[in-house]
């Protein structure tokens, strides 16, 4: 554990506490740090009150009492913090005239804000609806700010895109960056509503409103919030997988990876023309292939295709 550092002090205050607690009293010019960092570290230590800087030496103080105290000011603080979100949150609904478990924003960049907040706040899971490309047709799809950074320090993304998003090189190509990173993606034909929920603690919904503006209604723990929950398990279980890259050893002819692959876009309604994209391959290749499948499978349609392949557990 790294104890100063989990209060926000910097890895050079740290370490100049853990030396003058072993040597005592110390020249400023010999603590262990850069001069650049020296006199930031110093003064994170002052306001904690861990040390006293007088005529060029620097003193360790007792950490116990000096944090004791800075636990206190913190506890006032958060107490002050809920007691304001609740006065805010009575002139909100006021203003709003919503539920208590409902809040709104109708500015694209307030939208924006809550995604990032949800993103950054989540410590164990985030699950997603995705209609596809959100943006207007001519801006690029990007992948969400706070994505990466959620993923890299562990939290689980599952995520469910409608098909349109593979119909857009900018948005799959932001999409496969996602999955490279750690994300679980599937895809479901037809998704009829954009959602984020974060922890089980907040869902946000977000539409589009007149012109180019976003809106979104954010959801607290309620029964409206476990129902949503319940929708994205739903579409989670009848989604099927999108793997982030087609593999060089996928695209030969013939490969079970290939027709697995063929039939799991084919399931989620993609058209020939996106699969043979997706491929490698062209769309004469991609309805052959299908046609192969429905022979080997006994399936006069496409539909008794997709039942076929599941009962033999191919998707």
């Amino acid at each position: 554990m790294k104890p100063l550092q989990a209060l926000g002090l910097s890895p050079a205050a740290e370490a100049i506490y853990f030396s003058l607690a072993v040597a005592g009293q110390s020249p400023v010019e010999a603590l262990p740090a850069l001069r650049e960092d020296r006199d930031q570290a110093l003064a994170e230590l002052e306001t904690l009150g861990l040390v006293t800087v007088s005529d060029g030496h620097v003193s360790p103080l007792p950490p116990l009492s000096a944090l004791e105290s800075y636990a206190e000011r913190r506890a006032r603080e958060a107490l002050l913090a809920r007691e304001s979100a609740a006065v805010l949150a009575r002139i909100w609904q006021d203003h709003q005239r919503s539920a208590s478990y409902l809040e709104s924003v109708a500015t694209s960049d307030g939208t924006a804000a809550m995604e990032r907040r949800l993103l950054d706040q989540a410590e164990r899971e985030v699950r997603a609806l995705v209609l596809g490309p959100v943006e207007r047709p001519e801006e690029t799809p990007r992948v969400p700010a706070g994505t990466l950074e959620a993923l890299a320090r562990g939290v689980a993304i599952r995520a469910v895109y409608g098909a349109e998003i593979l119909r857009r090189p900018a948005a799959l190509a932001a999409l496969r960056t996602c999955v490279e990173a750690g994300e679980q993606a599937r895809v479901f034909p037809d998704i009829s509503l954009h959602m984020l929920i974060g922890d089980d603690r907040e869902a946000l919904l977000i539409f589009r409103g007149d012109g180019e503006t976003r809106h979104t209604i954010a959801v607290q723990p309620s029964g409206l919030l476990t129902g949503l929950a319940g929708v994205f398990e739903s579409f989670w279980r009848m989604a099927v997988p999108l793997a982030a890259t087609v593999e060089a050893d996928d695209l030969d002819a013939g490969s079970t990876a290939e027709e697995r692959r063929l039939l799991s876009y084919l399931s989620a309604g993609l058209t020939d023309e996106s699969i043979a994209r997706e491929l490698g391959v062209s769309e004469r290749t991609v309805a052959r292939r299908i046609a192969r499948l429905q022979d080997a499978l006994g399936a006069q349609t496409r539909f008794q295709l997709g039942v076929q392949a599941a009962r033999q557990g191919w998707i």
